[in-house]
């Protein structure tokens, strides 16, 4: 098979790592409840509601501080929601060598203070040819529709398209329309899976 004409990339442990248990933790400290009661109450629809782009900031704020019983002020909450983020310094420049010579598109679920949080920390974001986050566009993965619309944009068949994600279940939701769907675990080994693809 000829080397796919895009690849569409996950933005969460892939570009960037998102340590959630430090993000429990420091949620915890201060609403004074242990990282796992946060995480329980931070557990189901409000996630999904923040993806999907039906909460802005202040509901997210409102949301969060309301599920854990504390009243932040946007000023020290917007740090805290977004502090548990680091920069994947490693595969950074593997994905600008791609750059020019492929599609680039950014897939990912997320909200909209992650998102106000990342870009600044990811101007090779602006040299990619499509960033589709879920709280923009209105639809998360794994729904086929996120996916199409990555298609798309990139304007390309499913099977010209690789795609690289840390969680199995938008791996396969990708191979079952038909893109070349690929687990992402770390730097050296998105290398090894690119050079399989012809990259």
């Amino acid at each position: 098979m000829p080397p796919p004409r895009a690849v569409i990339l996950d933005l969460g442990n892939v570009l960037v790592f998102h340590d959630n248990a430090l993000l429990f933790h420091r949620l915890g400290q201060r609403a004074g409840l242990s990282a796992q009661e946060v995480s329980q109450r931070l557990t189901g629809a409000g996630w999904t509601a923040a993806n999907r782009g039906l909460l802005d900031a202040e509901g997210i704020r409102k949301d969060v501080c309301g599920a854990l019983g504390v009243e932040l002020p946007m000023e020290e909450f917007a740090p805290l929601w977004s502090s548990h983020f680091t920069v994947h310094q490693a595969v950074l420049p593997r994905v600008e060598g791609l750059v020019g010579r492929v599609k680039l598109v950014l897939l990912s679920n997320t909200n909209a203070l992650h998102v106000a949080y990342v870009r600044p920390l990811l101007p090779l974001l602006q040299r990619f040819d499509a960033v589709l986050m879920s709280c923009e566009v209105g639809h998360v993965k794994p729904e086929p529709a996120f996916y199409r619309l990555a298609l798309e944009r990139a304007g390309c068949a499913p099977h010209e398209a690789a795609f690289f994600d840390d969680l199995p279940e938008f791996v396969e939701a990708a191979n079952a329309l038909g893109i070349r769907g690929h687990l992402f675990t770390d730097a050296p080994t998105f290398d090894a899976q690119l050079k399989a693809l012809g990259l």
